[in-house]
């Protein structure tokens, strides 16, 4: 056991800790924060970077919500936003309803709203100049490699 498991150790305990927006107030402990619509993968993207000592925060995107104040007041973190066209946001969300034998709600899969949402969302990131990921033809991995270049070039040009 070396530095570096602890810090993975540590950037897991932080990513679980901070899934879906829960906690809030410590946002500025991490290196990376993702923003993005329901079924962006955001959890397990998260997960993926935590496993790679990369302490994440997740927070949805939802229409009508608003954000935490905080992820207007941070700076050390790269804030990323997640989006997919809203074809592939409907299988997915679809797929979840079917999942969890939940009744199916019309807001969450009708092609309107979610093209709405994702409007939404790409004008919001757009509007704070965070990078945007389109997640829709990528593999967690994939995604988990774009954030960590984007990580890795904010570290070199802080510095």
């Amino acid at each position: 056991m070396n530095s570096e498991y602890f810090e993975r150790i540590d950037a897991m305990n932080y990513t679980l800790a901070h899934d879906d927006g829960v906690i809030s107030s410590d946002l500025n402990l991490a290196d990376v924060v993702l923003v993005g619509v329901s079924r962006t993968s955001k959890t397990p993207t998260s997960i993926y970077l935590a496993n790679r000592g990369i302490k994440t925060a997740n927070i949805p995107f939802v229409s009508g919500i608003p954000l935490p104040k905080q992820l207007a007041m941070i700076k050390k973190p790269l804030i990323v936003g997640l989006v997919a066209t809203p074809e592939r946001i409907i299988q997915i969300r679809k797929n979840r309803l079917m999942a969890l034998n939940a009744k199916d709600d019309s807001n969450y899969v009708d092609r309107r709203i979610v093209s709405e949402e994702i409007v939404q969302a790409k004008k919001f990131f757009e509007k704070n100049n965070w990078p945007v990921i389109d997640v829709t033809r990528k593999s967690i991995e994939e995604t988990a490699a774009e954030i960590m270049l984007l990580y890795r070039a904010r570290k070199l040009h802080d510095n």
